[in-house]
């Protein structure tokens, strides 16, 4: 494949908006294994429970998602593995919420807030 400085451009400012856009490749390639978790769709059904909930433990996720605990947990287990939530105990129970904002922002855009909500 030619290099860039061997290629013509049409219009060299918008290949330039487009590569500062892009940024670092490496953070580029992290979101794409986090839409990859975001994928499957009983995971984002998770995703969107915890968001609806704030936080909530396993076995009441399990019944919000109509999922078992151990397909739950294992679901979590990889949810935190790619950042997507955290969790933190009190006494014997562990509760889950997302990790940060841009997780909520992405649940608005897959089940947006009603007015009524």
């Amino acid at each position: 494949m030619p290099s860039a400085s061997d290629r013509r451009l049409i219009d060299p400012p918008r290949v330039e908006a487009a590569l500062a856009g892009l940024g670092d490749r490496e953070t580029v390639q992290e979101w794409a294994g986090r839409f990859s978790v975001l994928a499957d769709p009983s995971r984002l059904t998770l995703l969107v429970c915890i968001h609806y909930a704030r936080e909530i433990c396993v076995s009441d996720l399990a019944v919000a998602a109509g999922m078992s605990d151990t397909a739950v947990s294992q679901a979590l287990r990889l949810l935190r593995a790619h950042g997507l939530v955290t969790a933190h105990r009190s006494g014997r129970v562990v509760y889950y919420r997302l990790a940060d904002e841009t997780m909520h922002e992405l649940i608005h855009h897959v089940r947006p807030h009603t007015t009524a909500e």
